[in-house]
């Protein structure tokens, strides 16, 4: 992911378009995130991923 993309992320985003930007399905997204190893905010009955913390945590792997 280039920082033009990362700008251009919304500040919340649904677990199937996270699981995409992750290169993993969305099945595996929904597991992560029900076991809080994604940060997600539930707004209206919907799950959604904090972006802000999501690219945190993919520059923190990258750089481990």
């Amino acid at each position: 992911m280039n920082r033009q993309t990362t700008d251009q992320l919304p500040a919340l985003l649904t677990v199937p378009r996270a699981a995409e930007l992750l290169g993993i399905s969305r099945a595996s997204a929904y597991r992560y995130a029900a076991s809080g190893e994604l940060p997600v905010r539930r707004l209206g009955g919907r799950v959604y991923v904090v972006t802000a913390r999501l690219l945190a945590m993919i520059e923190e792997t990258a750089a481990a």
